[in-house]
């Protein structure tokens, strides 16, 4: 290709809303098998096709991560979830049993293990997502961390022998209201699944599902961490607290990220008699 076609497909991606238009060029450029398989691949992306399920894989934390369509593409700032995971899980100074809830494609897991791992700390992963397609991206992005990932309805499916023993729950749960899904962008809105976004009423129906049994699975000590948005974190952060664990919010103005952290108390036991 010319550098007269590439200004050429740089402008067309540009004038349908792509912003990194000399990026997404590049990537789809080097994506593609031929000439034809170039436009199909632009075709779809005109179309509002996410670009990384056209790749067929999404960038996390300087990782390459498997993704497919009909699977949630993960955002750029959860990595400040886990960031925050990685420095709450190094402070216990030991190895650490970790679940990956509404793991999607094992974005998060992954990235968490791998840095964890760096820094000589073991890490016993667990996810969990209730997509088949997910979970099918999941496995393959997870093997190398030897994951245990399981299908199901959020704990439905982690193995009974983890109650009382994760030190880290990383949940990238959906908290987009239901009347602002259609609010989204297409990419998102027509080709991620429903699941992986909508959170109800307020967005936060399934933090309430997780945060209501959260203390039981969590060791003593260990830690919920939930993306939010700015104005959904002092609620979460209270129901949180409703359901015995301390709550704090921690905010990233660069990533504009926001996450609320629930943490259980040493005494939790004790506090229910």
């Amino acid at each position: 290709m010319t550098a007269a076609d590439t200004d050429i497909l740089v402008a067309r991606l540009r004038a349908a809303g792509c912003v990194f238009a000399e990026d997404e060029a590049a990537l789809l450029l080097g994506a593609a098998g031929d000439a034809d398989h170039l436009e199909a691949l632009v075709a779809q992306r005109i179309a509002g096709f996410p670009l990384e399920h056209l790749l067929g894989w999404a960038e996390f934390r300087g990782l390459r991560v498997a993704v497919a369509p009909g699977v949630f593409v993960p955002r750029q700032r959860t990595g400040f979830l886990v960031e925050q995971a990685v420095t709450l899980a190094r402070a216990l100074g030991r190895s650490v049993v970790a679940l990956d809830m509404c793991c999607g494609c094992g974005a998060l897991g992954l990235a968490f293990t791998k840095e964890l791992t760096r820094h000589g700390i073991r890490v016993e992963l667990t996810a969990t997502d209730i997509e088949p397609a997910a979970i099918v991206c999941a496995r393959e992005n997870l093997a190398p961390v030897a994951a245990h990932v399981v299908e199901g309805d959020l704990f439905d499916a982690v193995p009974a022998n983890l109650l009382g023993r994760v030190d880290v729950i990383l949940a990238n749960t959906p908290y987009v209201p239901s009347d602002h899904i259609r609010d989204m962008p297409p990419e998102a809105r027509d080709h991620e699944p429903r699941r992986a976004l909508d959170g109800g009423a307020d967005g936060l129906d399934v933090l309430r599902r997780i945060a209501a049994v959260a203390a039981d699975w969590l060791a003593p000590g260990g830690h919920l961490l939930v993306e939010e948005s700015e104005e959904q974190a002092p609620v979460a952060a209270e129901i949180m607290r409703a359901h015995h664990l301390a709550a704090r919010i921690v905010e990233c103005e660069d990533m504009g990220a926001t996450v609320v952290i629930g943490t259980r108390p040493p005494n939790f036991a004790t506090d229910l008699r």
